[in-house]
């Protein structure tokens, strides 16, 4: 079983939204039994809670039901149990690094390193930039998804 995390600051708006569309990928794929997924946020605030509204709204359009998921803050445990660890962004990438156990820093990944051709290294916060952000976002984490499963067939199926 090949596990991966999504994470981001506060597991409510850009990591719940790639696992949605991944799993979904994943399944339309017909490799549920082999991948899982999961997300998780470096920050504490929103633990137990549902994703953004809004983030449900923009992946509930596109056929991604994220209802049933609730936040939870990323642990160093994390590092031994997932195979890849995905940061939405350079301050979820630094802030996991300082959490990574020594030995395991070959798991973590910048998550858009997975679409190369989207021009950007980063999935933007989409939090305060209104609904159109989090449509941005679901393009990028798409992209990304597609590659992501594309390495991991690669590399371990």
């Amino acid at each position: 079983m090949v596990k991966v995390l999504f994470v981001c600051l506060g597991n409510i708006c850009r990591s719940p939204t790639a696992e949605g569309v991944f799993r979904g990928l994943v399944e339309r794929e017909g490799l549920s039994g082999q991948i899982e997924a999961d997300s998780a946020g470096v920050g504490s605030w929103h633990i137990g809670s549902p994703p953004d509204r809004r983030a449900q709204a923009a992946a509930l359009h596109r056929g991604i039901d994220l209802s049933g998921q609730r936040a939870r803050q990323v642990k160093a445990e994390d590092f031994h149990r997932f195979d890849y660890v995905l940061a939405m962004d350079s301050d979820n990438h630094r802030d996991l690094t300082g959490l990574c156990p020594a030995g395991e820093k070959d798991r973590l990944h910048m998550f858009l390193k997975f679409a190369p051709n989207i021009g950007h290294t980063e999935v933007p916060d989409p939090y305060y930039d209104g609904e159109n952000g989090f449509e941005i976002v679901l393009d990028m984490i798409e992209a990304a998804s597609e590659g992501l499963l594309a390495d991991i067939r690669d590399k371990h199926l």
